[in-house]
């Protein structure tokens, strides 16, 4: 359990907080809603830029990073397709060093002509470093374009190309902020050794009077349904063959995800998962093999990925995975499977909840999702998920009209 409270200003901004006596430290946590999903084709990466950008220096910090090492603290930043989060973890007594920091940097930015370009140059060695100069660095890439035709999710949060990141303007810059960068877009999150009452006070004083920007709701196209199996076979310099298959599936708010997420660690997650038993401890086809949700607020992927043994037959490969699949749909899981399951669930988010960042981070991206209690009751959700639903989100899940194919080759 993470115990919380809530408080909203007046200007729309939701705060939450998080006592832990137990540290001398604090961590804050703002979350923004806005992730690669709200960039338009040919300017993708423009999140992540945003992101690196707020690193940069603000008309009262010029160094950021310096002003919070004074303090004791630390600080760093992620973004995804849904969100754009920021978090510095110092000790308790200097929290409103933090508050003070983020306050400078959402409204008093520099965004200096050099900076743009430095970050950008930055921006640019990441994408080369994950994307084209490691094997499988544009797996992702490819399986996304293939698998959507019209989301944004079609796109990493990296950038589509180069040539997206090359070709955003500090105007661009300057508006994606202006309309996404607003305290009624935020979350905040202040936990560790301070009172509810710091908490709220320190938020107040620092974010209260900043005005709501009234940021419009995102509208997305919905991705149309897929009606065929898709395929795509690439040859590239790499160690082996890899196989990708990836399938629809509902969003993280949709009741089924917790269905979906179970399906996953029933197939994967440990030695007694059905992909360990039934594939990797029988035969040789494979030398790895995962499966995986993306967990996205709209309707995502559910990821399959295999590398093959050297010499192994990617059909082959194919064939066990269709099985273990469709065993799934037609041969109920057992309810001590299930249990299993949801007892890895339950040590996993013990373990990833022992510090006040990860407590932080989690109530932010619960209340994302619509109300931070989620945190709490989401292992109510895994408990409560029987052999029949497993069957039912199977049979809709794994289809072969909805599936996208790719077989990343190694090149002989």
């Amino acid at each position: 359990m993470i115990p919380f409270d809530r408080l909203t200003l007046s200007n729309g901004l939701r705060v939450l907080h998080h006592h832990d006596t137990v540290t001398r430290m604090v961590a804050v946590n703002l979350l923004y809603g806005v992730g690669s999903r709200c960039e338009a084709p040919h300017r993708t990466g423009l999140a992540h830029l945003n992101e690196h950008l707020m690193f940069s220096g603000s008309a009262h910090a010029p160094s950021f990073d310096d002003a919070l090492q004074v303090a004791g603290g630390t600080a760093n930043a992620w973004t995804s397709v849904d969100a754009t989060n920021y978090y510095e973890v110092l000790p308790a007594h200097n929290v409103a060093t933090a508050l003070w920091l983020e306050r400078d940097r959402l409204l008093h930015l520099t965004l200096a002509p050099d900076s743009v370009e430095v970050q950008r140059r930055v921006v640019t060695e990441e994408f080369k470093q994950r994307c084209l100069n490691v094997p499988y660095g544009d797996l992702n890439h490819l399986a996304h374009k293939l698998a959507y035709d019209v989301h944004p999710y079609r796109w990493p949060t990296i950038g589509a190309d180069l040539g997206d990141i090359a070709a955003i303007t500090r105007d661009d810059i300057l508006a994606f902020r202006e309309k996404y960068y607003a305290v009624d877009n935020a979350i905040l999150c202040v936990a560790g050794n301070v009172t509810r009452e710091q908490a709220f006070d320190l938020a107040e004083r620092w974010f209260g009077d900043i005005p709501s920007a009234h940021v419009p709701v995102v509208q997305l196209p919905a991705e149309p349904p897929q009606r065929g199996p898709r395929e795509l076979e690439v040859t590239r310099d790499v160690p082996g063959d890899v196989l990708q298959m990836a399938f629809h599936m509902c969003g993280r708010c949709h009741p089924d995800f917790v269905v979906c997420d179970l399906i996953s660690d029933l197939l994967a997650n440990g030695k007694s998962a059905r992909f360990t038993r039934n594939i990797l401890g029988v035969c040789d086809t494979f030398a790895e093999l995962d499966a995986a949700v993306e967990g996205t607020i709209d309707p995502g992927l559910f990821v399959v990925r295999g590398r093959l043994a050297p010499g192994q037959s990617m059909a082959e490969g194919e064939k066990l995975i269709w099985r273990e699949l469709h065993r799934l749909v037609h041969e109920a899981a057992s309810p001590n499977e299930i249990a299993k399951c949801a007892n890895k669930y339950q040590s996993t988010s013990c373990f990833e909840n022992l510090g006040c960042l990860p407590k932080a981070t989690r109530l932010c991206q619960c209340e994302q999702l619509g109300d931070a209690a989620l945190a709490n009751t989401e292992l109510q959700r895994y408990r409560a998920v029987e052999p029949a639903d497993v069957q039912r989100v199977a049979a809709e899940l794994f289809v072969s009209q909805a599936c996208s194919t790719v077989r990343y080759f190694k090149r002989q």
